[in-house]
């Protein structure tokens, strides 16, 4: 075994082994959930509107076992290099956090134990957990999405609830949005528990309902790079709730329930006549056009014309939807400059990752132009990594 499964066996290996030395006791199992990318597809999922995401490698594994006292116990790895408390005790029934309130540096906890007190309504239980991740955080890469993932598929098995992974994904959203305070759509829940290797997934926020849509960059001479531009993001600030807050004015002013359902772009325009609201709308109904044109581009097997469509989400999301920031604006203009066919930001703004598509003997030419760029303006150097489309979360161990 070699690359990233010895990898990913490597890490699920070390967790078992620390679970153990933490709470004295073997864990039953072992669940991983992926991170994601975007493909195409940002801000439209609270919309009401389409999205093409895709599941990566990388994600977050939970070792866990069973408790019958109604207890939640978090203990993550990735916590201590952060020097964030490491340990958090609390209850599925709700109540507050036994480790003194709810502070700041428990922040990470609320994804874990929001799960589980959602979940208590369907029959899971208490149950103590070590976490641990190779994913970036802050990446925009959804690391607390594959968190509530990981964690609602440990506490299912472990408590024998079966529950749809559809439905599932809606929970997990639900115990963001409620539990966290982050007014999420549920693109992110469902890549990573629903998507399959070679493919990305259309998905229809408003019905649930999606389709896996071939998507393998490397059988068509190409790369698709993730660049972790450094920019650390945090949706639990205001600006992604602005923007939301921003759609729901614009749909409440056009009369429909969500921008999803604008059909006469020009009309809305029309009508409403505040000019950040106008930019707001313009972004959501082309974003959702450029989604449905993507899809048709990879069911033609049209994989390098994908790159226009990239470059235009990304101007959408600078100018119209105003969530880009410096870096991923640098990172997109050198690496077309040094060939690379398109790229966008992804998530939520204001930081995180930009994902480009390069021919693969270009690859090393766009990334060499991105670093040097990153250089000139003494920023702190990107990190790069090569984006395979992979299947959404499972249980690891025992096999």
């Amino acid at each position: 075994m070699t690359g990233p499964d010895a990898a990913s066996a490597a890490l699920t290996a070390a967790l078992a082994t620390a679970f153990t030395g933490v709470f004295g006791r073997e864990p039953e199992g072992v669940w991983h959930a992926p991170g994601r990318v975007n493909l195409i597809g940002e801000h439209t999922d609270y919309n009401d509107g389409f999205v093409l995401p895709f599941a990566l490698s990388l994600g977050v594994s939970v070792a866990a076992a069973r408790r019958d006292d109604g207890v939640i116990e978090v203990r993550s790895l990735q916590a201590e290099s952060t020097r964030a408390q490491t340990h958090v005790t609390a209850s599925v029934d709700g109540g507050p956090v036994v480790s003194e309130g709810w502070p700041s540096d428990h922040a990470w906890a609320a994804y874990p134990v929001g799960v589980a007190r959602v979940l208590r309504e369907h029959g899971t239980g208490g149950a103590s957990l070590l976490i641990d991740s190779d994913l970036p955080q802050g990446a925009g890469l959804s690391s607390s999405a594959a968190l509530e993932c990981a964690t609602a598929l440990a506490l299912c098995d472990l408590h024998g609830v079966g529950i749809d992974r559809p439905a599932l994904a809606r929970l997990a959203q639900r115990a963001e949005n409620e539990q966290v305070g982050v007014p999420c759509g549920l693109m992110d829940q469902s890549a990573s528990l629903l998507c399959t290797p070679g493919h990305a997934l259309m998905l229809d926020c408003r019905s649930g309902l999606s389709s896996q849509v071939p998507f393998a960059p490397a059988g068509s001479g190409l790369t698709l790079l993730v660049v972790d531009t450094r920019a650390s993001h945090a949706l639990t600030g205001g600006e992604y709730g602005r923007r939301r807050a921003e759609c729901e004015e614009a749909a409440s002013l056009l009369g429909v329930d969500a921008l999803r359902d604008v059909k006469d772009l020009a009309g809305a325009l029309g009508t409403l006549r505040d000019p950040v609201l106008r930019r707001r709308v313009q972004h959501v109904v082309t974003e959702n056009h450029r989604v449905e044109a993507a899809v048709g581009l990879l069911r033609a097997g049209a994989v390098p014309e994908l790159g226009a469509m990239l470059n235009a989400s990304h101007l959408s999301l600078r100018d119209q939807f105003e969530v880009s920031w410096p870096e991923a604006d640098t990172t997109v203009d050198a690496a077309l400059r040094a060939g690379a066919r398109g790229g966008r930001m992804v998530g939520g703004g204001f930081g995180g990752s930009v994902i480009v598509l390069a021919p693969a003997d270009r690859a090393d030419r766009v990334r060499d132009a991105i670093a040097a760029a990153y250089d000139e303006r003494g920023w702190t150097p990107p990190e790069f990594l090569e984006a395979v489309p992979s299947g959404g979360g499972r249980r690891v161990t025992p096999a």
